[in-house]
């Protein structure tokens, strides 16, 4: 089978829901890095074969195919170019890439924007469902779904707090990973860790235009106390805002491309896929996925969890990657060591390729061999990507 391989990955800085991302259009904020891309690695826009964006909520502004209306927002990208938009939940983006690659090992296309976006600000997370649901509408649970699982509203918050329960987790550990997540991410900053993965965008302020080019929601001066002091979400329960990811504002992308680009273009590669998995799950504890999908990428390719330098596992509630470390049984050092999605912010649909960006760049960085991404995804799936890098 042909190789795929990974010429450049780029991502937004963070916005807080209401900060300096919420002046940009969701569309606008895509095509900002889908040019950007095919800026960064001098190609011909008109190479490109395929976008494929990843969107969860794709509504209002995100509506009316939002990875199509982000070419034709590009300078960059002829209107020849191009795009779907995709929706698997938080894992819509690495979905994406995964389909990029793909396409790419399958021999039908040489080179492949993968990408996605979510402005949370301005299409707020459930309003695709609860807009409908508001205007009598109808809801998602069909009845056979009813059915099948009578009385359940499926409920990542639920989850979360199943996985707690399941594995024997206290508040105190789920604050403690939130505080370490700030904490490196802080560090992670400070030392200009994020600065080849990070487009700088311009934010109009009171006081003239600035350039975003920091995560907004990190907060250097995190203490177990301070985290600890946030109310919890569900009485009884363990989940707060503080140890759960952030809401955020973003947009990503990665470039997928085969050997034959390579060489046509002059592309010098920073990776080569190694692994795509997706698995799918018991859909009311929902986000344990990550945990047996990566059993299975493993198994796949051979590899141990040992084999791996680093991994990023998407921070969506800090109980899943405190059960993913207590099942894998991998180094707590290797993971997200740039910190995740707590002190980043999580972007639904944009954070798959963002997690690559900054998985790419680490592995570059630290001077690893393998790195793993995996996240949970709304419904009990979850995605694995393996990479080497080059």
């Amino acid at each position: 089978m042909a190789e795929a391989y990974i010429v450049d990955a780029v991502r937004t800085a963070g916005g807080k829901r209401g900060g300096k991302l919420a002046g940009w259009h969701p569309v606008d904020m895509a095509a900002a890095v889908l040019d950007a891309i095919v800026a960064r690695t001098g190609i011909d826009g008109a190479a490109v074969d395929d976008v494929i964006m990843g969107c969860v909520m794709q509504g209002g502004q995100q509506a009316g195919q939002v990875g199509r209306n982000a070419v034709l927002a590009a300078k960059n990208l002829p209107d020849s170019v191009p795009a779907v938009s995709i929706d698997r939940q938080c894992g819509s983006s690495q979905q994406a890439m995964q389909f990029a690659a793909q396409a790419v090992m399958s021999g039908t296309q040489d080179i492949v924007i993968a990408a996605g976006v979510e402005s949370m600000t301005r299409v707020p997370m459930g309003t695709t469902a609860t807009l409908f649901m508001k205007e009598g509408l109808g809801n998602y649970k069909s009845p056979l779904l009813e059915e099948k699982y009578p009385g359940i509203m499926f409920s990542q918050f639920m989850g979360a707090e199943m996985i707690v329960k399941k594995h024997g987790f206290t508040r105190e550990q789920l604050d403690t990973f939130a505080v370490e997540s700030h904490r490196r991410a802080a560090a992670a900053t400070d030392r200009g860790a994020f600065d080849k993965e990070i487009l700088a965008l311009d934010v109009e302020t009171p006081d003239g235009i600035i350039s975003h080019r920091t995560d907004e929601g990190i907060r250097a001066d995190a203490t177990l106390e301070s985290i600890g002091s946030v109310k919890l979400l569900q009485e009884g329960g363990s989940i707060t805002a503080a140890n759960a990811s952030q809401i955020c504002d973003g947009a990503s992308a990665v470039m997928i491309v085969s050997e034959r680009a390579l060489k046509e273009h002059g592309l010098t590669p920073l990776a080569r896929i190694v692994n795509l998995t997706v698995t799918g799950g018991d859909p009311v504890i929902m986000l344990e996925e990550p945990l047996f999908a990566t059993d299975r990428a493993l198994q796949r390719s051979g590899m141990k969890i040992a084999d791996i330098d680093l991994y990023e596992v998407n921070e969506a509630f800090a109980p899943v990657p405190l059960a993913w470390l207590k099942h894998t049984g991998a180094d707590h050092a290797r993971l997200n060591v740039n910190g995740g999605a707590i002190a980043l912010g999580h972007p639904l649909g944009a954070s798959g390729t963002k997690l690559m960006a900054t998985l790419v760049h680490a592995l570059h960085a630290s001077g690893g061999r393998y790195g793993l991404q995996t996240m949970c995804e709304g419904g009990g799936i979850a995605n694995v990507t393996i990479i080497e890098r080059l």
